[in-house]
């Protein structure tokens, strides 16, 4: 490392290029993405990142932000600029007696549900535990206790940001109440947020959780039954259906190791006596292939799918929002998942509704309230296999969400963008409405644009 780089008023850690960290250090969960930045700032806490920031401004560079480097558009990283990075702040701080947690900006969702579960507490998280807190945040927050308690950002309470010029602010519903708004849902557009106050509640640590697996030529049927089946689904039930191939876990019987498959799982937040009654029509459905459904520790489930995809494999996504889980749509999925080339590529559909759809629409920055079901077409490949399986497995995901194209809604949720979906599909995200708000909002934050490494919102 250079011994002479300085940033006046930081204490963390400064990589360039010439470190023997460099390349561990700016690889992030998407291997496919292979970015090359001048400087990697390790930031130790708030002060690190406002002295960043102003670096970055003052000598013109790209500013890429990293928390838990998740995100599959690689917006974690850049070329040739600075990546202000958050992994040395991972704490989690709870408050049992008013149900709140104090999250640093690097934390993973692990890192929060590990801490949480220790009081029986707990708040709406990704479906992988090593997704990061602020991304998946900043972006809306889905997860299997959103029809419960809502999405990520129905339970922030307040959040400390840096903006462009280096300042530390608090943002809450009493303080900078515009820039508490567009954090909601707008991405990290806005600046760098190092602290999350989230609310908790009761969950755990015992829930019934687990996926029940059918035959790929089970798909539609399934799929037609599912549709009824969550639609009278009580809000303590989460599911996320998950087509593709049955995979490799130590749960799994070996002889239907990468099986076609479509799976249903599930979360039932509440009492497991009760989740056992909800989920009794879905586990007598045909015949499964697998039912791992069951009580479970509420952490260790969490945590369930992280070597179905884990730290560089490489990933390419296409996604909307569906306009109804009709037959017709039922069957593009059913006939187009199995054609993906590599066993690890899949399709997640998730179910909001419940309590999600009950906060007003204008209350956040996140614009899918009215949303009841999205999708999310996942190719996968192994780093070795990119001659074999890059070009057909991003054709598969395109040709995928052509074929839904008459059952799609106007949305999109950000989160599932990858970087080829530009500006038009950054407006879809949001709505005409709510892209004008927060452009507004951008101008008074950011006016100069200098967080434009996301999926970005110019000032206007």
């Amino acid at each position: 490392m250079r011994t002479d780089l300085q940033i006046d008023g930081f204490r963390g850690r400064l990589i360039t290029a010439d470190h023997a960290e460099y390349d561990t250090a700016r690889a992030i969960w998407n291997g496919a993405v292979d970015r090359r930045p001048r400087l990697i700032a390790r930031c130790g806490g708030t002060a690190d990142v406002a002295a960043a920031v102003r670096f970055a401004r003052a000598h013109d560079l790209e500013i890429a932000v990293r928390g838990g480097g998740h995100n599959v558009a690689g917006t974690a990283v850049c070329d040739d600029g600075i990546v202000i990075e958050l992994s040395a702040m991972r704490a989690v701080s709870v408050d049992p007696a008013d149900h709140t947690a104090r999250v640093q900006g690097g934390a993973l969702w692990g890192d929060v549900d590990h801490e949480t579960q220790a009081y029986g507490l707990a708040t709406t998280g990704g479906i992988v535990s090593h997704t990061g807190v602020a991304g998946l945040t900043l972006g809306g927050g889905i997860g299997f206790l959103m029809r419960t308690y809502g999405l990520a950002v129905d339970n922030l309470l307040a959040a400390e940001v840096v903006t462009a010029d280096g300042s530390a602010l608090r943002a809450s519903a009493d303080e900078h109440p515009d820039l508490f708004w567009a954090l909601r849902g707008g991405g990290g557009n806005f600046g760098v947020v190092t602290l999350f106050r989230f609310a908790l509640h009761p969950v755990g640590p015992t829930v019934l959780a687990g996926p029940v697996f059918w035959p790929a030529e089970d798909t539609a049927d399934v799929l037609r039954f599912y549709r009824e089946f969550a639609a009278a689904a009580p809000d303590a039930l989460g599911t996320v259906v998950r087509l593709g191939t049955v995979p490799p876990l130590p749960v799994v019987p070996p002889e239907l190791h990468w099986r076609p498959a479509v799976a249903v799982a599930c979360c039932y937040s509440g009492p497991v006596e009760d989740g056992e009654r909800a989920v009794r029509p879905l586990r007598r459905f045909r015949q499964p292939l697998v039912d791992l459904l069951g009580p479970a520790p509420y952490a260790a489930f969490q945590a369930g799918l992280d070597d179905t995809t884990p730290h560089g494999w490489h990933y390419y996504w296409k996604a909307t929002d569906l306009a109804g889980l009709s037959d017709d749509a039922i069957a593009v999925i059913a006939d187009h998942t199995y054609r993906a080339g590599s066993p690890r590529s899949y399709v997640a559909m998730f179910h909001l509704g419940g309590a999600v759809a009950r906060v007003p629409r204008d209350a956040t920055a996140f614009a899918g309230r009215d949303t009841v079901h999205n999708i999310v077409i996942d190719a996968v490949w192994l780093p070795g296999e990119s001659a074999e399986h890059a070009v057909p497995e991003t054709a598969w995901a395109r040709r995928f969400l052509r074929a839904l194209e008459p059952h799609r809604a106007s949305g999109v949720y950000v989160n599932f963008l990858d970087a080829d979906d530009g500006a038009g599909r950054v407006r879809a995200a949001y709505g005409e409405h709510t892209h004008r708000r927060l452009a507004e909002i951008k101008a008074k934050y950011d006016p100069g644009n200098a967080f434009h490494h996301n999926k970005n919102i110019h000032p206007g």
